[in-house]
């Protein structure tokens, strides 16, 4: 019973980080119609400049550890909103262009990543009661699982409370459900596109920060490896639809963790869910069907 409670919460922490990773990817492809491979860039990017910080201040501090994730959020969010603006605006409606640079910058930031702090990972440290555990059932659960999945509830209430509760929020909605009724109303939907960027760019960036701590690390693969599940946890949930994101990320997580603990094979059981899912429902758990 111990094993299967141990595995289930750190399933569920190891789902939140695909969470974080994979709304904002949803997001931009709902509104936007992008598929932004260099996401993971944002959040290499949160995750070294959060493990600067602190250690500047000192890496066993709460103090320093919620300034690294407030870094790591603004870091993403900046980056993002400039990818956009610079990158991705003048490539609107030409899709493949848009793979090609985005795919382009994600291979040109790891190797700028890798010239600045090295190709080889940075072990890190963090409060101290983040390293303890907190025994559950029976169950010891490493604390830093409870801080990530406590992170992807805030994120996901606050990404739902913007949306449905502010204006830009609704234009969003509205831009997701008909972008052309939208445009047709007057409305610039440019300025929502560029939100939409910043808001994926942070909870990427917030997401950097908790995976250097899940894992231990810092380096400049860590952003790619956790997209590679984003994307696959963002076709099962739905392009487009936030709570299939949410949904998916716990699937995903929780049975790759299961599969690698019993058979050793996570990775092949999550692609072949992926292949189910395509073949059995192509638009995802809580996708919508294409005009």
């Amino acid at each position: 019973m111990s094993t299967i409670i141990l595995l289930l919460i750190t399933g569920l922490g190891l789902g939140a980080l695909y969470f974080l990773v994979s709304s904002g990817l949803s997001l931009i492809y709902g509104l936007m119609g992008v598929l932004n491979f260099a996401h993971g860039s944002f959040l290499t990017l949160a995750a070294f400049t959060g493990w600067s910080i602190a250690r500047r201040m000192g890496p066993d501090s709460w103090g320093s550890f919620a300034v690294a994730l407030l870094a790591g959020a603004v870091v993403g969010a900046l980056f993002a909103a400039a990818t956009e603006l610079i990158l991705v605006r003048p490539l609107y409606k030409r899709h493949i262009e848009q793979v090609l640079v985005t795919v382009g910058l994600a291979l040109a930031t790891v190797a700028l990543f890798e010239g600045i702090w090295g190709p080889d990972p940075i072990f890190i440290s963090g409060p101290a009661w983040m390293k303890q555990v907190t025994v559950v059932l029976g169950a010891p659960i490493p604390n830093d699982r409870f801080v990530s999945i406590a992170g992807a509830v805030i994120v996901l209430v606050a990404i739902v409370l913007f949306l449905n509760k502010t204006r830009y929020g609704l234009i969003i909605r509205a831009g997701v459900e008909n972008r052309s009724m939208v445009t047709a109303l007057g409305i610039d939907v440019r300025k929502a596109f560029t939100l939409v960027f910043s808001i994926g760019g942070a909870a990427a960036g917030i997401g950097g920060v908790l995976a250097s701590q899940y894992f231990g690390y810092v380096s400049p693969a860590l952003g790619a490896s956790l997209l590679i599940f984003a994307f696959i946890v963002t076709v099962i949930g739905g392009l487009g639809s936030l709570a299939g994101a949410a949904i998916a990320s716990v699937l995903v997580a929780v049975l790759q963790q299961f599969a690698n603990y019993y058979l050793g094979i996570g990775d092949v059981i999550v692609v072949l869910l992926l292949a189910a899912v395509l073949l059995i429902r192509p638009k995802g758990i809580l996708g919508k069907q294409a005009a």
